[in-house]
């Protein structure tokens, strides 16, 4: 059965649950007496029925957005450095803000989740900035305005790519911060380039345990195919799986996604979620924890259950995997040193879910390792 059709038959399904659900009882009136012998008439009053939840939007009428996103407005100015990469010439696009406030000589690094760009560290960068820090937020390449090569993704590359742009812009040294997959980019670039991490701050990072172990292996193409296969409605599905209390505002990384999607470039950009896909899973961090020597810290979710790959596995094989919590937990052990921050009733995104406790314990941990 083609796929659009199942996903109106759902659709329809949904709206026929909703259309059908009972209404509250109508509630008889007190009326006035009538005169002797008349009949009493008792006027009925009907509850409005409840406002139907607006469907979300499907985006089919929105402008595409290519494979590097142009239109897509970030929030600081974009910068652009151009250099080769297995071969082929490419472009990382990156923002670089001046502290806003009196200046600290603090530069901090911002590193993205696989479906983030650097646009959504937005409120984190003005933070810092205010804070008195230099911050540089790239996207990473294969990632967000970046370039979006067909090649082998690794962390070990995409780790050079950014000691290039530090060498670049002239910064020796960094705090670096970062979510999810930036957290793996995080701890192989702090193994690779100790001397230029003055401090690591790992918020909510994937790779904390052995993927390989329980997910088992996907052809490339395969995930191609699956991510071709996406709707805005599934990838809304997806990415509310990161919080457990989903914003309006978080609906901006759904449009973005379908705008992508409605591009002729879509299935390059496909390929290239496929092919970091695979970095993630050769890439894990959890043995490369005890080897780290800069003060860090860990941000968690404690409502944060992601596991990567979970579609590829079955439920009671999945079902152990993900624990934040514990993951958090075995982290702060494994790392000599560190220190452990935990957010009740958050997901996978803290500096998203809960901004406000998200830059007071950064800067908290910043200040206390100038």
């Amino acid at each position: 059965m083609n796929i659009q059709i199942v996903h109106s038959l759902i659709a329809a399904l949904l709206l026929a649950g909703s259309a059908c659900q009972a209404q509250p009882a109508a509630q008889p009136s007190t009326a006035p007496a009538s005169a002797p012998g008349a009949a009493t008439k008792a006027a009925l009053v009907v509850a409005p029925a409840a406002a139907a939840t607006p469907p979300a939007p499907s985006y089919a009428d929105a402008e595409p957005l290519g494979a590097a996103m142009e239109g897509w407005v970030y929030p600081y100015p974009l910068q652009r450095l151009q250099f080769e990469m297995q071969g082929q010439v490419v472009r990382m696009m990156y923002m670089d803000v001046a502290p806003s406030g009196a200046a600290n000589g603090g530069v901090v690094l911002l590193m993205h989740g696989k479906n983030f760009g650097a646009d959504y560290w937005g409120s984190t960068i003005r933070a810092l900035s205010a804070a008195g820090y230099r911050v540089i937020a790239p996207d990473q390449i294969g990632f967000g305005k970046s370039s979006k090569p067909d090649v082998r993704y690794t962390f070990a590359q995409l780790a050079e790519n950014t000691a290039r742009l530090l060498d670049h812009l002239n910064v020796p040294r960094v705090a670096v911060v970062a979510n999810s997959m930036g957290g793996m980019l995080a701890v192989h670039f702090t193994r690779a380039y100790p001397q230029r991490v003055s401090a690591l701050v790992l918020e909510d990072p994937l790779g904390l345990e052995d993927y390989v172990k329980y997910i088992p292996p996907q052809q490339t193409e395969n995930l191609t195919k699956l991510e071709m296969a996406q709707t805005p409605a599934t990838y809304r599905s997806f990415l509310k799986g990161y919080f457990p209390n989903w914003q309006p505002d978080f609906e901006r990384f759904v449009e973005q996604f379908a705008r992508v999607q409605q591009s002729a470039e879509y299935p390059r950009y496909a390929k290239v979620s496929a092919l970091t896909y695979q970095m993630i899973y050769d890439g894990p961090i959890f043995d490369e924890l005890a080897r780290l020597e800069v003060p860090t810290l860990l941000i968690i979710g404690q409502q944060d259950r992601t596991v990567f790959g979970r579609r590829f596995a079955p439920p009671e094989v999945v079902k152990p995997l993900g624990n934040f919590p514990q993951l958090g937990k075995n982290a702060q052990m494994a790392i000599p040193g560190s220190k452990l921050v935990e957010f009740e009733g958050v997901g996978h995104v803290p500096h998203l879910e809960v901004p406000d406790k998200f830059q007071a314990a950064l800067l908290q941990f910043l200040q206390q390792t100038r």
